[in-house]
């Protein structure tokens, strides 16, 4: 006779000692748990651990070929898992703590679950600036992968309220630290001998990375293949269609505006990219649960952090 797994509610904790110590024993037994980071909110599990990335895979409903990033909390444990060049070396100097993956060689004695690289010669590695997520790292022990908190293919969380609404029942816990303050995903970079290839545009942009390598800066990953996270064409995707570069909201339309314009919600009044990267997704999730048949977004500035935001819209609208 076969006994059906118990069905339980997802909780949501408040960021603190002891909710850090609960998380950290859930990553020891394999199990995935939600966590701020200063991009968005990550669904974090034991990078070592095959079954528990494998659970990862399962709550996100993830194609097993798109790979995961690993996060560290700091350099020490980073050079354990990867091959760093003098290129990456530079870049990680420059911009780590924060929001730049790294794609490099992994090493043959990382100890990392297969799962995680899917198949890849190559991991990708991030040491984030949030003290959540460096704090849960430290405290179980473990690298952690983690992909965003949410269903695969669907809008980011910036917001523990959102992966509940995602993941409620699929996860045991969410540690809530409040909004993410970066709001996009971050950059993901595969630094080479004379070029960094930009596998997905985020908060450190292509000029940011050009200044900081002293190296051109290509966009796209060889030959079309997916080499990292955030490079299939649906991504990020509310459940609704969305049209992109609309200046007035049609019938039965929600309008996410940009710059001052009549709209439902707007990402920045003052035309900030910042301050729109940092309210995308939120903004998404209001449209997505409103009473609108139908999203539309305002024209968005495509300089700067606004190539992120086009890559995610895009990929959105797809």
């Amino acid at each position: 006779m076969t006994i059906p797994n118990p069905v339980f509610s997802t909780r949501i904790c408040r960021y603190g000692s002891e909710a850090l110590r609960e998380a950290a024993l859930l990553i020891r037994a394999g199990e995935p748990v939600a966590v701020p980071t200063e991009t968005v909110y990550g669904l974090a599990a034991d990078a070592t651990d095959s079954n528990a990335v494998a659970a990862i895979y399962t709550a996100k409903g993830r194609p097993s070929f798109n790979p995961l990033i690993v996060h560290v909390s700091d350099r020490e444990m980073a050079g354990r898992l990867a091959e760093f060049s003098p290129v990456a070396d530079r870049l990680a100097d420059r911009f780590w703590p924060g929001a730049l993956t790294l794609v490099l060689p992994v090493r043959a004695d990382s100890g990392l679950s297969p799962l995680v690289m899917a198949g890849l010669p190559t991991v990708a590695l991030r040491l984030p600036a949030h003290p959540a997520m460096r704090a849960l790292i430290r405290e179980s022990g473990r690298p952690l992968a983690a992909p965003s908190a949410n269903r695969s293919g669907s809008i980011s969380p910036t917001r523990a309220e959102h992966v509940l609404a995602s993941l409620n029942g699929k996860i045991r816990m969410i540690l809530d630290e409040g909004p993410t303050s970066e709001g996009l995903e971050s950059t993901i970079a595969a630094p080479e001998s004379d070029r960094i290839r930009l596998l997905r545009p985020g908060p450190v942009t292509a000029a940011m990375l050009e200044e900081a390598s002293r190296l051109p800066v290509v966009a796209g990953a060889d030959n079309g293949k997916i080499e990292a996270p955030g490079q299939l064409e649906s991504h990020y995707a509310p459940s609704k269609p969305v049209r992109l570069n609309a200046l007035k909201a049609e019938k039965d339309e929600y309008l996410i505006g940009f710059g001052l314009m009549p709209c439902h919600v707007n990402l920045s009044p003052d035309a900030d990219l910042r301050e729109a990267a940092a309210h995308l997704f939120a903004a998404l999730h209001m449209a997505d649960a409103s009473t609108a048949e139908r999203i539309a977004v305002a024209p968005i500035l495509n300089e700067g952090i606004g190539v992120a935001i086009n890559d995610r819209l895009r990929r959105a609208a797809a």
